[in-house]
């Protein structure tokens, strides 16, 4: 994860906006919080689904999808309280692979998503933002963010190969397509497996 894409990911979130409001006590302190995807320089990823389940057990499909980069904008996760799992299927471009993870997320991230910023961001009282790094061989790592500050690390994790393949089998082994500038990259560098 490099200094520019955290930066772009925080831009992002700001751009998106987040209020604080009140609600009752235990819930929520805020009326949603976001999920984002990244990934490393050139190591493209296609978000194929990906579901949350609350700490109240409701679940949430489809909360995100797409190419995974810095300048997507994250899914607001609208409805749900705190996550507590979090699935993920995604096809790694640069492998190509497809893998699966469902993430136990930590009760340390929770604890962050609900703290109070002191001081408060311009836009938004509280680190309401988890953003996801998916890399090469299965890699996850977690981050909480708000839009002011840095982001903290809560979660690590390996995925596991969707035996089905791309799309759940349905796509007789077709993957989304890599760009040219990865494609390029990747044949002059390599897959950087293990350094993220």
């Amino acid at each position: 994860m490099t200094a520019r894409n955290l930066s772009l990911i925080l831009a992002v979130l700001l751009l998106g906006g987040c209020t604080a409001a009140e609600r009752p006590p235990g819930s929520l302190p805020y009326p949603y919080w976001r999920l984002g995807f990244l990934a490393p320089d050139y190591m493209e990823v296609w978000v194929e689904t990906a579901a949350v389940e609350d700490i109240r057990g409701r679940k949430f499909f489809h909360v995100g999808s797409g190419i995974a980069a810095v300048r997507t904008p994250p899914e607001d996760v609208n409805g749900a309280d705190l996550p507590k799992h979090i699935y993920v299927r995604w096809q790694s471009l640069a492998e190509p692979q497809t893998y699966r993870v469902t993430l136990d997320i930590p009760e340390r991230a929770r604890q962050l998503m609900s703290e109070r910023l002191e001081p408060p961001c311009r836009t938004s009282e509280y680190r309401h933002a988890l953003a996801l790094g998916l890399a090469p061989g299965g890699v996850v790592r977690g981050w909480v963010m708000s839009t002011c500050g840095g982001p903290i690390e809560v979660l690590r994790a390996q995925a596991e190969i969707e035996p089905k393949g791309p799309y759940g089998g349905q796509s007789d082994g077709e993957y989304y397509f890599l760009s040219e500038s990865s494609k390029a990259y990747i044949e002059k560098h390599g897959i950087p497996y293990g350094s993220w």
